[in-house]
């Protein structure tokens, strides 16, 4: 009677039996009971060094590469961009017939027009008619003449329509530099007549007037463009 009582208080009181000795053998082990609820997040730990980066520590096949291959292929894209130099030049200078400088290309016109149609043209092409304004490109644009088998063309100098000088086809004036003819040098001191005011190339380098309604062929500049395959002569010798 007195252990069914102990055992009615042991609910309210659960430490009630730690009072007593325990002279019984222990009981088997209870089942495992079901998970908490999770605790509560703790501080947030210290930052953690870097490292430097170290190649040998990855493995080879991330630092590997099928470099063979990549050299290949480098290789055609080299000879197949000098084979299109050399084409380039041989439209330039066999097709098209065109001559070259540091900045400009020259396209010799063999289409007999006036003076102001030639120059028109020039400009529809995207040029204007060519300027011997040095020595040097009036040395080439003359053996563009003799090479060409002709004998003169028209350049872009003319007179002005008031004061007489003569001046380029941008309206700079020729300055110190002109290559008249001997027989233009004895007539140097008159006045240009309206009908005479344009000038003529000849294959020998010097220059002449000529009547400006005259049928020649034609000389057009056109500069360099400064992004490669825009521009210029490309689209103006079509």
């Amino acid at each position: 009677m007195f252990c069914q009582f102990l055992k009615s208080l042991i609910p309210n009181y659960p430490n009630l039996l730690s009072l007593f000795p325990h002279s019984g053998v222990p009981g088997e082990p209870g089942l495992k009971g079901e998970v908490g609820p999770s605790g509560k997040m703790g501080p947030i730990g210290e930052k953690g060094s870097i490292n430097n980066f170290n190649s040998e520590s990855m493995p080879m096949s991330s630092v590997t590469c099928d470099c063979g291959r990549y050299r290949k292929v480098v290789g055609q894209l080299d000879e197949n961009l000098g084979k299109l130099r050399n084409t380039v030049k041989f439209v330039k200078n066999v097709v098209l017939g065109l001559k070259e400088t540091e900045d400009r290309y020259y396209l010799l016109v063999k289409e007999p027009k006036k003076f102001r149609e030639a120059s028109m043209n020039c400009k529809l092409r995207g040029g204007a008619l060519a300027m011997p304004k040095t020595n040097n490109i009036n040395r080439l644009m003359a053996d563009y003449i003799s090479q060409a088998g002709l004998t003169r063309v028209y350049v872009g100098v003319q007179a002005q329509s008031k004061a007489g000088s003569y001046i380029y086809a941008d309206s700079t004036p020729l300055r110190e530099f002109a290559v008249w003819s001997q027989e233009e040098q004895l007539y140097s001191t008159s006045s240009p007549a309206i009908n005479i005011s344009c000038v003529e190339l000849l294959n020998t380098g010097t220059w002449n007037k000529v009547e400006c309604e005259t049928p020649l062929f034609f000389l057009c500049e056109f500069p360099k463009s400064r992004r490669r395959g825009r521009g210029g002569a490309a689209a103006s010798a079509s």
